[in-house]
């Protein structure tokens, strides 16, 4: 009954972000139907919901400080969930994982919450690290209950098990099998594959026997998960037994990229499966939990492949806030209760496009759209959060603050016309259209762009200048300048200085009005720009120091100087394509739109082949790179493809990488995997083939150097 009655509303041109995002209805005297009109629709996944996590910066302060601040500290109160559980009907969602960081009050300790989510028909599960419905990070008490080890407190804690499901027996809960430790740390007591293995397996056995115990002798009646993340999957594969009844929820790798799905006799599975997916994350190489900008190609490819793999039953996505996560959010959730949306309503970019013209209607849509899919080619390109080249987990007395001495900035002021500089340029170009099309939206929705397109276009561009104009200032301190130069350089040095301290400002300047001017404060301690306080967002270091009035002065002269960076000129050294311009192709290419730092990356199918047909006007040695989406095998083999240059053999490349390896870090912070092969070339007319040798294959650019040590970031590639 929702569902029809909210189908009614999205009918009539109400976005589900009508609260969350502030988006005003146009106000309509009637809502017109064809007399023939008919729809018939069911879900593709069966549970499809949110995961709220990471909330410490974000939905709980907001919640327990601002939106009902009569509560418990750390309190996401049921009026909160009210709200959360009303945007998920309107999302078409049915599952939730509760919020279970230690900072927050356990949902079931949460007064009314669990009713709430029974009078919105909201099913909740828990996350992989919370077994039987149990948050032992927020609930186990080590002084009245022990450690929290299965192997030295094994009684302790099956009772902790069993109260807790008594309790919930008679609702609709999705319940998780296995254990790790009390917040997402390995199991504790078990040291060995062999003994974590034993030692789950036992586990699992006992959780069965409480089920069957408390909750319905019928255990194949009982919706359970088991939830293979990180280590558990080493266990899994190490020859765990997992009932044919219990649903299998897959994992990516916490940054957008399936680590497995079910094989063949998987799907054959009667629990089926399901996947728990990343649209922010907390953890190494680094965290990703300000800005939501997660690549819509990159969601729609990786659900499509999981929904053919049978994953059908459960989807869970992890946002820090809904609020944030809007966009993406919204095609996660889409996909799943329509997995032939771009098939029945246009592409990826379209559903992103349409979403704009319902919240801003027609004219600005069309022209907010454009900006958007450049928003999300630069934060493919690199994240904001990933500006600072640093890494979480860094040595602190080695590296204060994580930041290693090379962490600076990759992007190169020389190659290619100033690549750092193209960057920057493309992300000025889309500010400024931002700030022009604000002035078209009326008073009503001005609040719903604020949050949803000015702040996240216009602090990610911030973040790219702070970075960058930090990295140039300390490049031209460090240079041995002649006289007659040194007055131009100490000019741009100023000059760059002034723009990162002025990005840094604007930063949080947006994020103060964010929360507490938006909607006349109704935000407050929603919008935080440096969670966990990482050095990424704080202010630079640079060689000078500059007074306020010399950063306004050096910004407003720069302001009126800059050149347009829109090409790159013709250069004999290199030959670089993206992959969607092939010469032919051994089958019929889908390029993925929104995917890549190409913006229409390729899958390529086992065993079948692109080719590009190029010339060089030089000779000799040099290396072709090829960058391809860093996905996972999907199954346990390999993930390899072949490159072959004119008669030459085929060169076979493997990009899988087994676990956090150095490599792996640096795939997933450039969201490419690069892969170099030295080649011997003649001038001439030459032919590039690749060949996908495993599944899971998406060719995003390529390039021939005849540079082979040259040092950049972007390929020099007229995307747009």
């Amino acid at each position: 009954m929702a569902y029809g009655i909210l189908e009614l509303s999205r009918l009539a041109g109400v976005s589900p972000w009508v609260w969350w995002g502030e988006v005003t209805p146009d106000k309509k005297t009637t809502l017109t139907l064809p007399d023939d009109f008919e729809t018939f629709q069911s879900p593709s996944v069966e549970y499809r919901g949110i995961f709220i996590n990471d909330e410490d910066w974000s939905l709980q302060p907001w919640s327990w400080l601002n939106f009902d601040p009569h509560h418990k500290k750390g309190m996401i109160s049921a009026k909160t969930y009210k709200k959360v559980f009303q945007l998920m009907l309107r999302l078409r969602a049915n599952m939730i994982w509760p919020a279970m960081h230690g900072s927050s009050v356990p949902f079931y300790w949460t007064p009314g919450a669990k009713q709430v989510a029974d009078s919105c028909g909201i099913v909740i599960g828990t996350s992989h690290c919370e077994p039987m419905m149990s948050n032992a990070n927020g609930e186990w008490n080590e002084n009245n209950q022990g450690p929290y080890n299965y192997i030295t407190n094994r009684d302790s804690v099956i009772a902790y098990w069993s109260r807790r499901l008594k309790a919930v027996a008679p609702y609709d809960n999705i319940y998780t099998l296995g254990l790790r430790g009390k917040h997402d740390g390995s199991m504790e007591g078990v040291h060995t594959l062999s003994e974590k293995t034993k030692a789950l397996q036992a586990v699992i056995n006992d959780q069965r026997s409480l089920l069957k115990k408390y909750v319905n002798p019928d255990l194949q009646s009982i919706p359970q998960q088991f939830v293979p993340y990180k280590e558990v999957l080493d266990i899994y594969e190490n020859g765990l037994q997992v009932p044919q009844d219990v649903m299998l929820t897959w994992c990516d790798d916490n940054y957008g990229y399936l680590t497995r799905l079910s094989d063949k006799k998987q799907q054959t599975r009667t629990g089926g499966s399901g996947v728990y997916y990343h649209l922010s994350y907390w953890g190494r190489p680094h965290d990703y939990l300000w800005l939501t900008t997660t690549q819509p190609g990159l969601i729609y490819y990786e659900m499509s492949t999981a929904y053919h793999h049978n994953a059908k039953r459960l989807w869970i996505v992890n946002v820090h806030d809904p609020k944030v996560a809007a966009f993406d959010l919204e095609l996660f959730l889409d996909l799943a209760w329509d997995i032939h949306l771009t098939a029945s309503r246009g592409s990826v970019a379209t559903h992103l496009k349409n979403c704009l013209i319902r919240d801003y209607g027609h004219q600005v849509g069309e022209q907010l759209y454009p900006v958007m899919k450049e928003f999300y080619h630069l934060t493919a390109i690199r994240k904001p959060e990933f500006m600072g080249w640093e890494q979480v987990e860094l040595d602190k007395k080695t590296y204060p603050r994580g930041i290693s001495p090379a962490g600076t900035t990759e992007f190169s002021f020389t190659q290619f016309a100033g690549e750092a500089d193209r960057y920057l340029a493309a992300y000025a170009k889309i500010k400024t259209a931002v700030e022009q099309i604000e002035k078209e939206i009326p008073a009503g929705k001005k609040d719903a762009y604020f949050a949803a397109i000015k702040y996240p276009v216009c602090a990610a561009a911030d973040m790219a200048t702070k970075w960058l104009e930090a990295a140039r200032a300390k490049s031209l301190a460090s240079g041995d300048y002649s006289a007659v130069k040194r007055s131009k350089a100490k000019n741009q040095l100023m000059t760059a200085s002034a723009k990162s301290l002025k990005a840094y400002q604007e930063i949080r300047s947006m994020t103060d009005y964010y929360n507490n001017k938006l909607n006349g404060g109704q935000w407050k301690y929603l919008m935080c720009f440096n969670p966990r306080n990482l050095p990424v967002f704080d202010q630079p270091s640079l060689p000078i120091d500059l007074t306020e009035q010399e950063i306004n002065l050096y910004t407003a002269k720069a302001n009126d100087q800059e050149a347009p960076y829109d090409s790159i000129q013709p250069d004999p050294s290199y030959v670089a394509l993206n992959a969607a311009d092939y010469t032919k192709a051994s089958f019929t290419p889908q390029p993925v739109e929104m995917l890549g730092h190409s913006m229409e990356a390729v899958p390529l199918p086992k065993q079948q082949s692109l080719t590009y047909v190029f010339n060089t006007t030089k000779a000799g040695a040099a290396v072709l790179r090829t960058a391809v989406i860093p996905t996972q095998p999907n199954d346990k083999g390999d993930i390899r493809y072949s490159v072959q240059i004119d008669d030459n053999p085929p060169q076979v490349i493997s990009f899988r990488q087994k676990g956090r390896t150095e490599t792996w870090k640096t795939n997933v912070l450039r969201g490419q995997a690069v892969n170099i092969t030295p080649c011997q070339l003649n001038q001439g007319q030459h032919q590039l083939k690749i060949t996908a040798l495993d599944d899971h294959i998406i060719i995003d650019q390529w390039m021939v150097d005849f540079k082979a040590n040259r040092k950049f970031y972007v390929f020099p590639i007229n995307t747009h």
